[in-house]
């Protein structure tokens, strides 16, 4: 099935979080049929801000907790007064990126050892939050995991491979400045005892087949990261043919 131009019509009908989603997600579904036992691969998804509400985060204006201890077995409100903060020194907005990842762990450690990240229009945008998916990425390669990067964001021309190449000192593996769609690959490894990261980058175009990419488990052990397919499900399930 040939890539579609998912941010004008007639495919941008279907939300491009849409898209992200269900394709990440059937991703995920086939890395789990190739990947060797004792690894697995898990989607993770945020939009929006990406932030998860955990306990320890309260909507400002909702009820303060009273804490409480237990006296012959009933929970009753303690009499102590509930410690009050000094004013906040100030205040700082913040909005994380959007995450569409899939990341690879060694099941018995945790340890990640690859990830597959789908660019979001987000990630493309100047300032911090570009800044914070280049980052990542370089942090997962610093870690030894393996990386591989999907950019079929057509509304935005920002190249991330090209950045990324560029912080790792290897101008010579960037793509043409035209080129603003691409899935490249960085797998880190040790060669007479330096860090080296080796690169496959595929330019990617409306109306053509997505490749398949390379990801490093473990050594000298890789598993195929087949974007064609798992796309073309993607499309499918949600009315998407041509």
């Amino acid at each position: 099935m040939p890539l579609l131009d998912h941010f004008r019509p007639p495919a941008s009908r279907v939300p491009w979080r849409s898209i992200h989603s269900g394709w990440i997600g059937h991703l995920a579904e086939r890395m789990n049929v190739l990947l060797p036992p004792g690894y697995i691969a898990l989607d993770q998804k945020s939009f929006g801000g990406g932030l998860e509400i955990d306990i320890g985060i309260e909507e400002e204006g909702g009820p303060v907790p009273v804490p409480a201890t237990n006296w012959g077995g009933t929970a009753v409100a303690a009499a102590r007064a509930v410690y009050a903060p000094p004013i906040a020194t100030g205040v700082a907005q913040y909005e994380f990126p959007h995450t569409v990842e899939i990341r690879v762990e060694n099941e018995s450690s945790g340890q990640l050892v690859g990830a597959i990240e789908l660019i979001s229009p987000g990630n493309k945008d100047r300032g911090e939050k570009r800044e914070m998916f280049l980052a990542k990425c370089l942090d997962y390669l610093a870690g030894g995991a393996c990386v591989v990067i999907v950019d079929i964001v057509t509304e935005r021309h920002a190249n991330l491979h090209n950045e990324i190449v560029a912080r790792l000192g290897a101008d010579a593996l960037a793509t043409p400045e035209e080129t603003h769609l691409y899935a490249a690959t960085y797998r880190p490894i040790i060669r007479k005892k330096k860090m080296n990261v080796d690169v496959w980058v595929n330019p990617l175009r409306v109306g053509e087949p997505l490749p398949t990419m390379p990801l490093r488990v473990v050594a000298g052990l890789f598993v195929p990261v087949e974007l064609e397919e798992t796309y073309a499900a993607a499309c499918r399930g949600r009315k998407l043919v041509v």
